[in-house]
């Protein structure tokens, strides 16, 4: 494969799972005791990109409920929708700015394509 093409594939299915994990935060952001995850991206192999994911153990918000009238302790999910949304956001034009380089290089080899033909 082109290496410039490898590159922009990589990139395409590094900002996928990054969408995948803020869904997934968003999607659980009133789950009790839920704890969020991070996706970062670094340089992979052969200028391809690389996707590692970590859980983020801070505590979630805590509050008291009755169980068995007792007051009972629990956490909710540490999701801050004020920091998932804008990484929403950061992952999409990513993924947009990826997509129209791939279409940018397929245009290109179909003019090339039809210039030597």
């Amino acid at each position: 494969m082109i290496p410039s093409l490898n590159s922009s594939v990589s990139a395409l299915q590094a900002h996928v799972r990054k969408l995948g994990v803020t869904a997934n935060n968003i999607a659980n952001v009133i789950s009790e005791g839920y704890k969020k995850y991070r996706a970062s991206m670094e340089e992979g192999p052969h200028g391809g990109v690389k996707v590692n994911i970590t859980r983020v153990d801070t505590r979630g918000y805590p509050y008291e409920v009755i169980e068995n009238g007792q007051p009972v302790e629990k956490e909710m999910s540490n999701v801050d929708l004020t920091e998932e949304i804008p990484n929403l956001m950061i992952a999409q034009r990513g993924y947009e700015a990826n997509l129209k380089t791939i279409q940018t290089q397929n245009k290109m080899l179909g003019s090339l394509l039809d210039t030597i033909t």
